[in-house]
């Protein structure tokens, strides 16, 4: 892809002086992961289908090691190859940049089909799939596309895949755009829950809406402050008002590399 409003520019677009790279073969990575206490292992900046036969390889042997593996990825892969760079996968976190082929096809030099394909052979692989939504305002923040966005996603894909709107700040060649309001991501929050999707956060911004809560009972079941958790609530998988059951992949972690336990995905 080649999206003008690119976050990470930085990395993605400009050039790097190669001499400064090292080896970091699959061996070492999941030994570093290891060490540090890590349970999973994420492929994000650059998008990882680039480097697709790394992945593979690194995805294997973390996964032979007893990690878990999440994909960050923008979903524009040829559907062939899908099932390869997936295999050990566990989880992923795909971009969903907007609902409307123009955009995709001005903004970001490609197209909206082969994403939603890739969304749906994701979930029929049994792959956890969270989506991520950046509005940009005035290009993708119509509560028109917000409304056919979450209509598909709840026809396709059910109610219980999370959707994340996250906001922009001006970057790489959208300097003249200005920021995403906290309003504009609420909007957007309230559209997707009336729709009927159940977990629907906002990010990028401070806001009670990065919190999990039941979808059946709205009981606080997880209280967040960007990454960190500061209330865990859940009974293994469950509401513990009501008996809900919360879908995702949880763990415990030791106490001291966080406040109470952490959600996964």
């Amino acid at each position: 892809m080649g999206c003008k409003f690119c976050q990470n520019w930085d990395i993605s677009k400009a050039k790097h002086d190669h001499n400064q790279a090292f080896d970091f073969t699959p061996e070492i990575a999941v030994q570093t992961a290891s060490k540090r206490h890590c349970k999973s292992m994420a492929y994000t900046y650059n998008e990882p289908t680039i480097w697709a036969e790394y992945a593979e390889d690194l995805s294997a042997e973390a996964r032979e090691n007893g990690l878990y593996n999440v994909m960050v990825t923008n979903g524009y892969i040829a559907p062939e190859v899908i099932e390869d760079v997936y295999e050990n996968i566990d989880a992923a976190n795909v971009d969903l940049k907007a609902f409307t082929e123009e955009f995709y096809r001005k903004i970001t030099l490609t197209h909206l089909q082969p994403v939603l394909e890739t969304l749906q052979i994701l979930q029929e692989m049994g792959v956890w799939i969270e989506i991520t939504d950046l509005v940009i305002p005035t290009l993708n923040d119509d509560a028109s596309e917000f409304t056919e966005m979450c209509e598909w996603i709840v026809d396709h894909l059910g109610s219980d895949v999370p959707l994340h709107f996250t906001a922009f700040h001006p970057d790489y060649k959208l300097r003249d755009i200005p920021a995403t309001s906290p309003a504009t991501l609420e909007k957007a929050r309230n559209i997707a829950r009336d729709v009927g999707i159940n977990y629907v956060y906002v990010g990028n911004v401070h806001s009670d809406s990065a919190n999990t809560y039941c979808p059946n009972c709205d009981h606080l079941l997880i209280k967040r402050s960007w990454h960190a958790i500061l209330e865990y609530n859940l009974d293994e998988n469950r509401c513990p008002n009501c008996g809900q059951t919360v879908p995702g992949y949880f763990s415990e972690v030791p106490a001291h590399r966080n406040r109470m336990r952490d959600l996964f995905f």
